[in-house]
């Protein structure tokens, strides 16, 4: 059990790396293939020397600890990522250094304990063992989760609403990127997609064990199965609910998935700017069959009309020209 515990943590901390790291990171070509730095990404305004102006890299290890070392700024999402392994690296970033012992002590306790405790239930088969050493498992669980969680909270990212910082808190509780965004309205849309998607998961799951149940007592000969589903029916409807309880699986890691980029999406264009001068324009334009150059001329002047062509004057039909100004 506790080698099972050690790969579902595992796993836990690679997919934190991964979100984290993808929370400010693109793929950058050259020419059509990728550079030596291939994952990069750089979107500013050329001359914004704000500190968002910069071809970023996915994650570097020389940024991490050098921003641990308070050498240098460090991204929230290399943070983030590093401490997902490097314990306690988010409160060492942010100069918390108190926080340390809490953040260590209470992990070590967690696992310390429980391993005690089941050494105690395998040794003595008691459950009570057994129901204590998985609540200190799961509070080292929720130990590490919260130092995760305090290290975004507390990442300084000055006057700037940073995409990065929504990604981070989405996938570190769904919902939270979209409040950072102050898109509260989607928050009660998420959680029912994602409550929804458990509580189909548990219907399936318990509707699949009770018809293997079945289907293992009735296809045993040496058992007195009398009840009134048959093997080949029990088998039957075992694999319907076996499949959608793996489609709820794929529902719940999916309403997941598009929460955190909902987050990282809409917090990108919160500063993307449509101006309130929205024009329709409508003109006359005389529209040729043939075109007259390899590009498309549309909107050049012909004649001193006052008209548009495209294309060659010959065979030329009088149209409208419909242009949108945003």
């Amino acid at each position: 059990m506790t080698s099972r515990l050690l790969k579902y943590l595992i796993a836990v901390a690679t997919a934190l790396t991964a979100f984290a790291t993808l929370a400010r990171a693109q793929f950058n070509t050259d020419n059509g293939a990728f550079k030596n730095d291939a994952f990069t990404q750089t979107y500013n305004e050329p001359g914004d020397t704000t500190g968002r102006d910069s071809t970023d890299t996915m994650f570097s290890f020389k940024e991490y600890y050098g921003g641990l070392a308070h050498k240098r700024d460090a991204r929230i999402g290399v943070v983030m990522a590093g401490s997902t392994f490097t314990l306690g690296g988010m409160q060492i970033y942010n100069r918390d250094y108190w926080k340390l012992p809490v953040v260590y002590g209470g992990i070590g306790a967690g696992i310390g304990f429980g391993i005690a405790y089941r050494n105690k239930w395998n040794s003595t088969g008691d459950t009570k063992y057994k129901n204590l050493s998985n609540w200190f498992f799961a509070g080292a669980g929720v130990v590490y989760w919260g130092a995760l969680m305090d290290g975004v909270l507390n990442f300084d990212m000055g006057e700037r609403h940073e995409a990065g910082k929504a990604t981070a808190l989405s996938v570190l509780l769904p919902g939270l990127g979209q409040a950072y965004n102050g898109e509260y309205w989607k928050i009660p849309i998420y959680y029912g997609c994602l409550i929804g998607s458990f509580h189909f998961y548990a219907l399936n799951n318990k509707n699949y064990k009770r018809y293997q149940r079945i289907y293992n007592d009735a296809s045993n000969l040496g058992a007195e199965y009398d009840g009134p589903v048959s093997a080949s029916t029990a088998k039957y409807y075992r694999d319907i609910y076996r499949r959608y309880r793996d489609y709820s699986v794929v529902a719940i890691a999916g309403f997941y998935l598009l929460q955190v980029i909902d987050a990282n999406v809409f917090a990108y264009m919160r500063d993307f700017e449509l101006t309130d001068d929205i024009a329709l324009g409508v003109g006359p334009a005389v529209i040729c069959d043939e075109p007259l150059y390899a590009a498309n001329t549309y909107g050049a002047p012909f004649s001193n009309t006052g008209l548009h062509y495209q294309g060659s004057p010959q065979n030329a039909g009088i149209g409208l020209r419909i242009g949108l100004k945003f």
